[in-house]
């Protein structure tokens, strides 16, 4: 292969862990004079998901599970703003910021990283009354929302009200949904003490989930043992059930039940960048740009995916046809590829295949519970939540987020849990906009 005129122009759409990660890569093995390297991602930091149900909890601090990428990225162009097009025929993209105009960023490679979004389905009721669990600003407000509803409960004497502020309704059996359910109810049963009037048997938890088990990442037994600890811990799990409707937050289910809810998470689930629909890139039937395992999307030159958006080939399994999940695990060890492999086309090497054999999956069920299965090793319990904890620290992006999550958990180890509610971030203006409306115009008759 043919080495580049320098500086090559490298484009990333995509800020998350691939999009950072291989940025990093490119930046500590490409000089200036090499590449240009420009980020374009919508938002000014990368959140790291699995950290997301910690957040919600209150046992992380959100901003510690965000990175921001103008500190690491220190010689990449970062441009805040979403690409809403990609015109390879002309190796340009269109950005679009905030605010103001789009204008278009030429490039010589192309990594396209973009992610994944909750993939909805047409549920009367769910975009009006769900709330997603993809970012730190749903995390935030989950945890305001689920502490603001026992508040409401111990407030009211309508028991009909009472009944809908205590009930949460979780939609999805993946890990999102598990570790998301667990943690919550966790720091929910540990404020109901500071919560006259609101005892345990109050509240009624749900976890929704369509097919046959939870948590399909790991085996059949395991699944089965995490269905157990969650009804002990009495969380209501429907298996083989589907919601067919949150009209007026009435939910209905496939099996016919019926109630109100006040509460209703939707983790059932992501789907490609729809970004990926405005391009020239061809894409296989699921919206994935369709890729080569050295990580080159599929009749084109010049672009690499990975991540949620590109359907890679799984050289690990027998299967010819298989391809790499929607998973951190595989992200993480995607961008190592992808940067050494960017590389490689700067410099006119060769390119080698993603290749990783799936070493296992852990998963927290709430405070010193957790289930674990690496390389054939299953594990339950404190053990299971501990190599939850050390394998995401590990992968924590940069020393400093490290240390600060070590240090809110060994924070939480010496003082008890803050169980305050700040509702008032959903809506800051309210307060002003009532003072606002209090105001006198003036008599001039």
């Amino acid at each position: 292969m043919a080495a580049l005129n320098h500086p090559a122009r490298i484009l990333i759409v995509g800020g998350g862990y691939v999009g950072m990660y291989t940025a990093l890569g490119l930046q500590k093995k490409l000089s200036r004079g090499a590449a240009e390297i420009t980020v374009v991602e919508p938002q000014s930091n990368m959140t790291y998901q699995p950290f997301l149900p910690e957040a919600a909890a209150g046992n992380v601090e959100p901003r510690h599970v965000v990175v921001p990428l103008r500190k690491v990225l220190r010689k990449c162009t970062v441009v805040t703003g979403a690409v809403s097009a990609i015109e390879h025929a002309r190796k340009v993209v269109t950005v679009q910021p905030s605010e103001g105009e789009s204008y278009e960023l030429g490039y010589d490679l192309l990594v396209v990283c973009p992610g994944s979004i909750s993939r909805l389905l047409p549920i009367p009721g769910l975009a009006e009354h769900g709330i997603g669990f993809k970012t730190i600003g749903e995390a935030i407000y989950l945890r305001n929302h689920v502490l603001s509803c026992l508040d409401l409960a111990a407030s009211t004497n309508d028991p009909d009200q009472r009944r809908k502020a205590l009930t949460f309704v979780f939609v999805g059996g993946g890990y999102a949904g598990v570790e998301a359910m667990a943690e919550l109810q966790d720091m929910a049963r540990y404020a109901l003490r500071y919560t006259p009037g609101v005892d345990l048997t109050d509240m009624r938890w749900v976890l929704i989930e369509a097919a046959s088990r939870i948590m399909p990442e790991v085996s059949v037994r395991l699944s089965s043992y995490t269905v157990d600890r969650l009804t002990e811990r009495d969380i209501d799990v429907r298996l083989n059930t589907r919601l067919e409707s949150a009209e007026g937050g009435r939910i209905r289910l496939s099996d016919g039940e019926e109630f109100d809810a006040e509460t209703l998470v939707w983790t059932a689930g992501v789907k490609a960048n729809p970004m990926l629909q405005q391009t020239d890139l061809p894409l296989d039937d699921t919206g994935r740009l369709p890729c080569a395992a050295n990580l080159t999307v599929k009749g084109v030159t010049g672009v690499f995916a990975a991540g949620d958006c590109a359907a890679v080939p799984d050289l690990s399994k027998k299967d010819p046809h298989a391809l790499c999940g929607p998973s951190a695990q595989h992200a993480v060890r995607q961008s190592k590829t992808l940067a050494a492999n960017v590389i490689s086309t700067v410099h006119g090497g060769t390119l080698r295949d993603y290749r990783h054999k799936f070493a296992g999956s852990v998963a927290s069920l709430g405070l010193y519970r957790g289930v674990a299965e690496i390389y054939g090793i299953k594990l339950r319990g404190p053990l299971a939540w501990f190599m939850h904890r050390t394998y995401h620290v590990s992968r924590m992006p940069t020393f400093n987020r490290k240390v600060r999550v070590l240090a809110d958990w060994t924070a939480a180890l010496l003082f008890r849990r803050e169980v305050v509610s700040l509702g008032q971030l959903q809506q800051p203006r309210t307060e002003f906009e009532q003072a606002a409306g209090q105001r006198r115009l003036p008599d001039v008759s």
